[in-house]
């Protein structure tokens, strides 16, 4: 792989700058989805913006080539919330602080890289994560029981006067029950000819999928538009999700950490599944109408009404205006939340399949504070 050495001098950030770069700002997406991560460059010049802002971080320099001639490079990093997880903070580089930075170019062809390193002029390394970063936030643990409310059922939220969240998902995308595929953290599958064993797709569904994951899912609308990311994929995203369980209104309100801090309505009052014209009438929506029961230590939501816009599952997977969900919610102790999801969309799928994994309890902490919209104009 060859690599470019560049010297630069600082020059003025201008609004141009700015309105140049945002139009190619994606919420949290896979590094290769926008970078070429065959083709590396090395730059090192002044650092003259930080812009500490969700869903990505970006530092901008300024490079002069052996021509003389200049030019302004973003540098993408993970978002704050990774970042500020790691001790790092939006002054860890001072405006002016000469940096060498190596990473792959943006496959559009403008003056980005995303950030495999940086190194500072005194040779220290600044903004590395480690891997298991969202890992890091589980802390020690405490072994228990599932907590429970008076009437016996598991609490699927924090107990009073206390906070945590669930995350650190044990499975990154819809894969059916039984299979086994090597896939990154963003669903992107280590081998393509594995594609058709994901789930029991049509033939048109596992073409599409295909494109999608060789495309490196460069065209998610939760990563270009911020679209929530309904059905499972939401307890799938980085930064985790919250219950919200509101017994007298007789629903749960889930919140999630991720996207663009979405929440979700799942209602216990035994109401018909459509539309209420005083609220969404009859419209598909990006999460569905959820009912929800309980089945002895199981939270079990029924969930259909949903419409095509967004992508119900890292990776890609496919699904059509007749998605039909049934999840089943069962905390087995303090810190397992237990996930099992029931597919049938006769439009997409031979034949009805599940999917299921865990999350782990984040104790004593909120949800992350993010909005993927933060840094666009």
């Amino acid at each position: 792989m060859k690599k470019q050495y560049i010297q630069c001098r600082l020059i003025t950030v201008t609004a141009v700058l700015a309105a140049f770069y945002a139009p190619y700002v994606l919420a949290h997406h896979p590094v290769s989805a926008k970078f070429d991560t065959t083709q590396s460059v090395t730059l090192t010049g002044r650092v003259t913006e930080v812009d500490w802002a969700n869903p990505h971080t970006h530092i901008f320099m300024s490079v002069e080539d052996k021509s003389g001639a200049v030019k302004n490079w973003a540098i993408e990093l993970e978002s704050p919330i990774e970042l500020e997880w790691g001790g790092w903070r939006p002054d860890t580089l001072a405006i002016g602080a000469v940096i060498t930075v190596e990473g792959p170019l943006a496959r559009n062809g403008t003056g980005q890289i995303w950030a495999n390193s940086i190194i500072k002029e005194d040779g220290n390394s600044v903004f590395d994560l480690p891997d298991n970063i969202l890992e890091s936030q589980l802390g020690s643990r405490v072994e228990g029981p599932a907590p429970r409310w008076p009437d016996g059922h598991p609490r699927l939220g924090s107990e009073p006067g206390q906070s945590g969240y669930w995350s650190v998902p044990s499975q990154h995308s819809l894969v059916e029950s039984g299979v086994s595929v090597a896939m990154d953290k963003h669903g992107i599958l280590a081998n393509i000819e594995d594609a058709a064993s994901v789930a029991p797709f049509q033939d048109w569904a596992r073409d599409l999928y295909v494109i999608r994951q060789q495309n490196f899912m460069k065209d998610d609308p939760l990563f270009l538009y911020c679209i929530p990311p309904g059905g499972p994929r939401m307890f799938q995203v980085p930064y985790g999700v919250q219950f919200l369980e509101q017994p007298i209104h007789q629903r749960v309100t889930v919140l999630m950490g991720g996207g663009n801090s979405n929440w979700r309505l799942i209602h216990l009052d035994g109401r018909e599944q459509i539309g209420q014209v005083t609220g969404n009438d009859n419209n598909p929506l990006f999460f569905g109408r959820g009912l929800g029961r309980w089945e002895g230590d199981s939270f079990v939501v029924d969930s259909n009404g949903f419409n095509e816009s967004f992508w119900f599952s890292n990776g890609g997977l496919p699904h059509t205006s007749q998605l039909h969900l049934i999840e089943r919610f069962t905390r087995v102790d303090l810190n397992t939340l237990q996930y099992e999801v029931t597919i049938d969309d006769p439009g997409a799928y031979t034949r009805e399949w599940k999917s299921a994994w865990t999350l782990l309890w984040v104790a004593n902490k909120d949800l992350p504070d993010h909005y993927c919209q933060d840094n666009r104009p």
